[in-house]
């Protein structure tokens, strides 16, 4: 059928994902093919000691990354959005949104990157023997009520982003599993929060008083497919200023960042994995089975039908490496040689290829935040070299693309060497990946794994719910989220796959070395600033 039709006749599905620095929209047909998107950026604020987003801003960027993309649908067929099939949201995971009765936000959003719990995680993780880290939900919820904060008492719901934005939408208080899983465990036999924990937390904070239990203020738990509300009229109203939208739509159950990863990168079936590199970074590996004991450095979540997921998750990825690009780049502005940004990165990155495996003895910080993974709360990012190293611009390139998946291997290991975990193949998606073969290049030495970034990578989460809303409404009975993945989205899509070289994968481990040697250095750094 004729694009153009389609999008009349509401044929597609609409994605939108908030994520750390940029709002997307994706409109996709039936098939998976993106049809039109929108986008609009926006920036965390660190306010009295707490990075959050205003709620203002969320339905202004929602707002403005919908209208761009009626932009672009009207720029590329010349007509406008009155209906649509089915829709989604995501959003980055975690964090805490904590409302009253009357739906009053109580104390401002408390976003993932925030690591102001390590109390309350710890003490969970203890009495869980369940590896509760510093963004979940429940470590924000418990350290609130460890601080005596006064508006805890007053809890009616709290939840994520996506949740949120999801109830203002439909008027439903749901999750996708997938994002249930960043706020408290869950237990992959029923699909739902574990039951014991939850009993367990219930009996840790009976002496506050409190009039509620965990059960009642958390929200419900839905599975990828199943039907999660549909549109109300206010919902359109708040999502198209222009009052075009007719209300109406199903909506599916709302995922985390990391769910629309899986989904994005056809990597929901077990012994696979992805790697999403942006501002932070994750990894996630479908289990075979469960892990023989906690670790502090390995989230347990899900994928959005309810498999388990190791994952290892990092504050921090590119945002030293753009800064440092961002130096050059005023550099060749400041000697009237303007470049390009994407030629500016295509020409550092690739530089990065001819420096010494190892980085020449030169070692890089990447922490803008803290970084839980290697034991800091705080970050100062960090370049430091001894008089004899070899200092290059490859070299140092290398470094900062080495440190950006640093912290990140050194969680991975643990699940290689010590839990044996195996994984057939990783899918890289995010920016780092941009550029061809260099991204990929690199974290396939770090993970000593092959690598695959296919071409709908760079679609991003956005394209990962518009998938999940789809899924929802066109899936056969009884039909898997993993066989539809598979046979109806990805089918012939196995995009450029690279095997790690052993070269590169040996002086990545000689570069690790340093770089867990060096740590103390770091944290003198941030003691000292």
């Amino acid at each position: 059928m004729d694009k153009k039709l389609l999008i009349e006749e509401g044929k597609t599905s609409l994605g939108i994902e908030f994520g750390s620095t940029r709002i997307k929209a994706v409109l996709i047909d039936e098939g998976g093919v993106p049809l039109a998107s929108g986008a609009y950026e926006w920036e965390n604020q660190y306010v009295n000691g707490i990075w959050t987003y205003a709620l203002e801003d969320v339905w202004k960027g929602m707002q403005g990354c919908y209208q761009d993309l009626l932009k672009d649908v009207k720029d590329k067929y010349d007509t406008v959005i009155n209906k649509i099939g089915s829709m989604g949201v995501s959003a980055m995971m975690h964090g805490y949104l904590a409302f009253d009765k009357d739906d009053n936000l109580l104390v401002p959003f408390r976003t993932w990157r925030n690591t102001i719990t390590e109390e309350a995680a710890s003490k969970l993780t203890k009495e869980f023997n369940y590896n509760i880290p510093q963004r979940w939900s429940i470590a924000h919820l418990y350290q609130a009520i460890l601080n005596k904060e006064e508006h805890v008492k007053d809890v009616a719901f709290f939840t994520t982003l996506a949740g949120y934005v999801h109830y203002m939408l439909t008027g439903n208080k749901v999750l996708g599993v997938g994002d249930a899983s960043g706020m408290f465990p869950i237990d992959i036999n029923t699909g739902n929060y574990d039951q014991g924990m939850v009993d367990k937390f219930d009996s840790l904070i009976s002496g506050e008083g409190f009039g509620w239990k965990l059960n009642n203020i958390l929200p419900e738990i839905m599975t990828a497919g199943e039907v999660a509300g549909k549109l109300t009229k206010e919902g359109a109203a708040l999502l198209d200023v222009s009052g075009q939208l007719q209300a109406d739509i199903p909506v599916c159950p709302p995922e985390g960042d990391a769910g629309t990863g899986m989904a994005a990168t056809n990597s929901v079936a077990k012994r696979t994995g992805n790697v999403s590199a942006g501002t932070s970074v994750f990894a996630m590996i479908v289990l075979e089975k469960e892990l023989k004991k906690v670790h502090p450095e390995i989230d347990l979540v899900t994928t959005p039908d309810g498999a388990l997921v190791a994952m290892v998750h990092c504050n921090n990825c590119t945002s030293d490496l753009n800064a440092w690009v961002g130096l050059f780049d005023e550099f060749a502005e400041s000697i009237g040689a303007k470049v390009d940004k994407n030629k500016l990165f295509s020409v550092l990155y690739n530089k990065a290829l001819e420096g010494d495996t190892d980085c020449g003895g030169l070692i890089s910080y990447n922490y803008f935040s803290g970084e839980p993974v290697t034991g800091f709360a705080e970050g100062a990012p960090l370049f430091v070299r001894k008089a004899e190293d070899k200092f290059n611009l490859a070299n140092f390139m290398r470094t900062h693309l080495y440190s950006s998946l640093a912290a990140l291997k050194a969680g991975l290991d643990l699940l290689f060497k010590e839990e044996d975990v195996e994984v057939d193949e990783m899918f890289g998606h995010g920016g780092f990946f941009k550029t061809k073969g260099v991204g990929q290049r690199v974290a396939a030495a770090a993970m000593n794994t092959p690598v695959s970034v296919m071409e709908t990578a760079g679609e991003g989460g956005a394209w990962g719910i518009a998938l999940l809303a789809t899924y929802m409404s066109c899936k056969e009975e009884n039909e898997t989220l993993e066989a539809y993945l598979k046979n109806k989205i990805f089918d012939g899509e196995a995009g450029s796959k690279m095997e790690p070289d052993e070269k590169d994968v040996a002086g990545f481990d000689k570069f690790m070395e340093r770089y867990m040697k060096g740590l103390s250095i770091e944290h003198a750094a941030v003691d000292a600033l």
